[in-house]
């Protein structure tokens, strides 16, 4: 069964697209778009003042469009199944629709937003259109990258946004209906790092000639960077289930969010060649004398969290709970991480994406339309938070 939804954008301009939802156990993605009439929306939803200073009211507007801290905006609703945000380098957001393989900007300047069909997407399950990352060198190449679930597998793309040209620059990885993985973030290194999950086959994060259960550093042709802990692999850390979020802090450090099992949901502290695991242990990986890299903070897993997405401003990692339904903020201080702290819990229901603006505000999405959550009419939403 379909529903229809208009794309509304707040203090963003508007644009109306008919939308159809698709649940997570839906093999095939409903092409169906309507045509609506124009439509906009405004406001700001406060949060439950759980990041607000102490004193300082979130729900109080101000004239201009930035955000008390602790206080949240709606820009966006009637998405279909986001699963990441992305910014062009003059602030534009990008967004991708998992099942219906679109990303669909949403334009600073009141102009109509772009949709971009990504070519060969076949959503089924968990797969479909996932991460996003724009290139370093936007501003020349006019580049998007893509992780994507292809009939075949998932594979990576470099998308040139004036011609819609699409190139695969990394295909072969193990697709399954659930582990896909996902995350993609460029570095500070300018290289591109992907998280790929082990695609059902658990074994397959422990086996270095596999790419699967990894997270990966490529160049942004695909080809492998010197500097890789492998010699000529695209391997930068194994012992990996499903990584959904990367995210790098003001000194360079690479943080991570991982689906567990049984145990514990993670967030770990990414180093090259480091083995986190996955699938002989779930948490403390010192039980074999160091072998494993051990987490820097844990949830239980499934009802907890189930973490996705991950983002950093300063010295706060943002991480986004699906099953959880709420926003974690963790306090990080250099390699270590405070006890997470749980942000308007059940008050947006499923959260997946999370992203740092240019601005510094934190944007993020629910994932209600995903087949897992209780979608309202006008779902799903994208929302920036002040920090």
């Amino acid at each position: 069964m379909t529903r229809a939804r208009t794309l509304l954008l707040t203090g963003l301009g508007a644009l109306t697209l008919g939308l159809a939802a698709c649940g997570e156990e839906q093999s095939e993605r409903d092409a169906a778009r309507d045509p609506l009439g124009p439509a906009s929306t405004s406001g700001a939803d406060a949060g439950d003042g759980g990041s607000t200073p102490e004193g300082e009211d979130p729900t109080k507007a101000e004239a201009s469009d930035q955000l008390k801290r602790g206080e949240v905006k709606t820009v966006a609703s009637g998405i279909e199944v986001p699963w990441d945000i992305a910014f062009l380098p003059d602030g534009e957001p990008l967004v991708s629709e998992r099942d219906r393989g679109q990303i669909v900007s949403l334009p600073t300047d009141g102009s109509k937003p772009t949709v971009i069909d990504v070519k060969g997407v076949s959503a089924a399950g968990e797969g479909g259109l996932l991460g996003i990352a724009v290139s370093p060198d936007y501003e020349q190449d006019r580049t998007v990258f893509a992780y994507l679930t292809s009939q075949s597998d998932n594979r990576i793309v470099a998308i040139d946004t004036r011609t819609k040209a699409q190139k695969p620059i990394l295909t072969g990885l193990a697709k399954n209906t659930f582990h896909n993985g996902g995350a993609l973030e460029f570095g500070p290194d300018g290289k591109l790092y992907a998280g790929v999950g082990d695609a059902g086959a658990s074994g397959s994060a422990q086996d270095r000639s596999s790419r699967n259960g990894k997270i990966l550093r490529i160049d942004p042709d695909g080809g492998v960077p010197a500097g890789n802990p492998i010699d000529g692999s695209p391997v930068w850390s194994l012992g990996h289930r499903n990584v959904q979020g990367l995210a790098w802090d003001g000194d360079d450090r690479l943080w991570a969010s991982e689906f567990g099992q049984n145990d514990v949901d993670e967030v770990n502290l990414i180093a090259a060649g480091k083995n986190y695991g996955w699938p002989d242990v779930e948490g403390d990986g010192d039980t074999q004398g160091g072998k494993y890299t051990s987490p820097v903070a844990t949830w239980s897993p499934t009802a907890t969290s189930s973490p996705s997405g991950a983002a950093i401003v300063g010295d706060e990692l943002y991480v986004s709970a699906l099953a959880g339904r709420t926003l974690w903020q963790i306090a990080l201080d250099g390699t270590k991480a405070g006890e997470p702290k749980s942000l308007f819990p059940e008050k947006y229901g499923r959260i997946r994406a999370v992203a740092t603006a240019p601005d510094g505000t934190i944007w993020f999405s629910t994932s209600n339309t995903d087949g897992r959550g209780d979608p309202a009419d006008d779902d799903d939403k994208i929302f920036k938070l002040g920090v």
